[in-house]
């Protein structure tokens, strides 16, 4: 029954990507310019598709899980498919197509089954009360032994090392000390998705399960002290070992594995954001280098960092686009403090300031001030070979870095999960516990469920990056995940109540953390519009 709605569901989607792809179609191509006209819809099934992917990754591991497991990814099922086709019937609407299709799926005894068995007030209470009983973990998936070993390792060193010390960096908003960055350089952290001939720890083939575990375990003790630690590397030793000279892979891979130097990766500009395309940062051919000159923003942990990954403009001809661009690594000492400034011999220099922001501390988002600032040939990610490729390598990097975020956005779901259970068990309220309320129980299951669900799309598509797919996939459980990290993280601190809004308390800090991750490592508009929207459509195309 499930299999077949969602089939059914899946099918109206593929037909409703049809006609819009057929819209925005110009001499057989894409037109970005009319798919912008039609931009609700983009989102909306980029949004769809999401869900329903979520929904499959939960359908195909039904058989191995847990009997609460099950339960609330059935519960995650007869959601994502009410929601699939509220969607869709909205899209259909507006691109006024014949939607008698939707509507049976609509009426059909499938869904009203779906909803009456998996969806009813009392099915949801009755989960949500099993929810606050069970003391083990949700959402189960399956890894090897190494990435188990690795997950509960990191998990204990993230509770007994990196939590005491979350709230006073996050308060006082100071940077990752060395007493949490030196005990992770040596556990390995920064070599997860670097080869072992290269100094790493991933062996012949990737282990992306691993590396989302790990993420999970030290983001839920803090996303941006642990967690976020993780992503600058990866994201670079992509783009080395996609781009990259022998001799590039060498020298750099090794010290990135090791930690030192620390990473940072400057892309977005003040005027351009997402839009890598139309980047500006200019540089300037001379003897043996380049010479930068222009502005970066959002460049996170560049105080810290020893080496930034700047994408830039090499080319001087603009109508190129992102065919001019390159990726050079800048290196510069190391800062502890929120401004620095790195004065060369020769005059250039490059000045920083951090950003003040509402959470996500301890790392720091700078702006960034080149003024011909120079950097050698040997600097650029694939010398010669590598000019004008900036924008590819950028993207190869970017897939590792969506994938490494939806991890980072499980350890804050699981965060504010577990907080808000153990407060609905304490806390009294007109003299009983919260969760024994029906509200809180629902709220509560339906929490668990969203987890349950990124969870297994998560891991699902770690394993198919490793088998050399997925990659589109990647931005699809970035999406998903980050959009529901924040919906957890809210209910969470809705249920906390007052204390929720207290900075003492722990889930005021998930909450303002979360909402963070819907915007950096490609925002959550330009990812459903301008990488699955669009994908989904040219895929279609490709099928006439």
């Amino acid at each position: 029954m499930t299999v077949r709605t969602l089939e059914r569901i899946a099918g109206e989607l593929d037909r409703t990507v049809a006609v819009l792809a057929a819209r925005c179609t110009v001499d057989g191509r894409l037109d970005s310019a009319i798919a912008d006209e039609h931009q609700l819809a983009c989102y909306e099934i980029a949004v769809t598709h999401a869900d329903l992917l979520a929904a499959q990754a939960c359908r195909d591991a039904l058989s191995g899980m847990s009997a609460l497991d099950h339960d609330l990814a059935m519960a995650f099922l007869a959601e994502s498919c009410v929601a699939a086709l509220g969607r869709l019937e909205a899209v259909q609407l507006g691109l006024d197509m014949d939607d008698t299709g939707l509507a049976a799926i609509r009426a059909s005894e499938d869904v009203a089954d779906l909803r009456k068995r998996w969806a009813s007030p009392g099915f949801l209470g009755e989960l949500g009360a099993r929810v606050v009983a069970h003391d083990g973990t949700f959402g189960q998936v399956e890894l090897d032994e190494a990435s188990e070993m690795a997950a509960e390792a990191f998990g204990r060193f993230a509770s007994d090392v990196v939590a005491p010390l979350a709230e006073e960096i996050h308060r006082k908003d100071l940077t990752v000390p060395e007493t949490l960055l030196q005990p992770m350089r040596e556990m390995g952290v920064f070599g997860l998705s670097i080869p072992e001939e290269y100094g790493g720890s991933a062996g012949e083939r990737e282990n992306t399960p691993m590396m989302i575990a790990v993420t999970e375990a030290l983001s839920e003790a803090s996303l941006a002290a642990a967690g976020s630690l993780i992503t600058r590397p990866e994201i670079l030793a992509r783009a080395l070992l996609a781009g990259g000279t022998e001799a590039q892979k060498r020298h750099w891979l090794p010290r990135i594995a090791a930690g030192d130097p620390l990473c940072a990766i400057s892309i977005t500009e003040p005027d351009y954001g997402s839009d890598v395309a139309s980047l500006s940062l200019k540089g300037t051919k001379v003897e043996g280098g380049w010479l930068l000159n222009g502005a970066k923003t959002w460049c996170t942990f560049a105080g810290k960092a020893g080496v930034l990954m700047v994408v830039t403009r090499t080319d001087p001809d603009r109508s190129k686009g992102h065919r001019g661009l390159s990726v050079l690594l800048v290196e510069k000492p190391a800062f502890e403090g929120h401004e620095f400034v790195v004065d060369q011999d020769a005059g250039g220099n490059l000045k920083g300031k951090a950003i003040p922001t509402i959470g996500y501390r301890g790392m720091h988002s700078f702006d960034l001030a080149f003024e011909e600032f120079f950097v050698p040939d040997a600097n650029v990610i694939g010398e010669e070979e590598g000019l004008g490729k900036g924008f590819y390598l950028t993207m190869a990097g970017m897939t590792g870095g969506r994938i490494q975020t939806a991890g980072r956005a499980l350890g804050l779901m699981r965060a504010s999960l577990n907080s808000a259970i153990v407060y609905a068990r304490e806390r009294k309220v007109f003299g009983q516990p919260l969760a024994q309320y029906q509200l809180t129980q629902v709220k509560l299951a339906q929490m668990a469920a969203r987890y349950v669900a990124c969870r297994n799309l998560a891991f699902s598509v770690g394993r198919r990056l490793d088998e050399g797919g997925g990659s589109g996939e990647a931005s699809v459980a970035k999406l998903i995940a980050c959009r529901s990290a924040e919906t957890i993280s809210r209910e969470a601190l809705q249920i906390h109540g007052g204390m929720g809004y207290a900075e003492e308390m722990p889930v005021s800090r998930y909450w303002i953390d979360a909402r963070v991750l819907s915007i950096f490592e490609g925002a959550e508009e330009t990812l459903a519009l301008k990488v699955i929207a669009r994908g989904l459509m040219e895929a279609r195309l490709r099928k006439r």
